[in-house]
């Protein structure tokens, strides 16, 4: 499903500067064609200006269906239309690479992340993801670290991006499961459950780069 005319689109535009790259911007559908569609110039909503967008900037956008779907994909811009008002043009997504998400049904991906975890005994070490998603992550750490179903844990995750900056996401998790390795380490699973709409959306971003990562291989 391709967003429609006149429907509301959000982005993020790729940039080396974490301030930069996680501002999301909203614009609004001009016209839908063959190889590309027409958007309004992007506004950032909290501050009102508008956001001047150049030839080849790449573009992580998301656009909501009925239920609260988001529907995401990635573009970048091929030029700019004068019309009564300006317009932008990007490239328009294949619709099998377009991700539809609920918000209570998170996308999981493969990915080894470093991971600090602090207890509140002050057991402090560092792990290594094996899965990440919106709602919990799973790692393998050293099994002598005494970490037991139920535990709640802080937590710092290393989150690289497509375009080389790198993010930190904090949040506090509870220990699920505890699965002991024939390797003498210790596979976590475990779920969110104190972490900001912001930090959570670093991690999501993450997911949706490595998921079409996987698909362009």
């Amino acid at each position: 499903m391709l967003p429609k005319v006149n429907q509301y689109v959000y982005m993020q535009v790729a940039s080396s500067f974490e301030e930069e790259a996680a501002v999301e911007y909203r614009s609004r559908i001009s016209e839908v064609k063959e190889q590309h569609i027409l958007i309004e110039i992007p506004m950032n909503e909290s501050t009102g200006k508008l956001k001047k967008l150049y030839l080849g900037d790449e573009l992580s956008i998301y656009f909501i269906t009925d239920g609260g779907v988001k529907n995401y994909f990635y573009s970048h811009v091929l030029g700019f239309q004068e019309d009564v008002i300006r317009l932008v043009s990007i490239q328009r997504p294949d619709p099998e690479q377009i991700t539809k998400i609920q918000r209570r049904n998170f996308l999981r991906v493969s990915a080894e992340l470093e991971l600090a975890v602090k207890a509140s005994n002050r057991m402090q070490f560092i792990a290594h993801t094996d899965d990440i998603g919106g709602g919990g992550v799973s790692y393998i750490a050293e099994g002598r670290w005494n970490v037991k179903v139920g535990d709640k844990l802080a937590c710092w995750l290393l989150v690289p991006y497509k375009n080389g900056t790198l993010d930190h996401a904090q949040f506090e998790s509870e220990v699920v499961r505890v699965n002991p390795l024939q390797t003498g380490r210790t596979q976590v699973m475990s779920k969110f459950v104190a972490i900001s709409d912001g930090e959570r959306q670093k991690i999501i971003r993450y997911c949706f780069e490595r998921q079409l990562e996987f698909r362009n291989r």
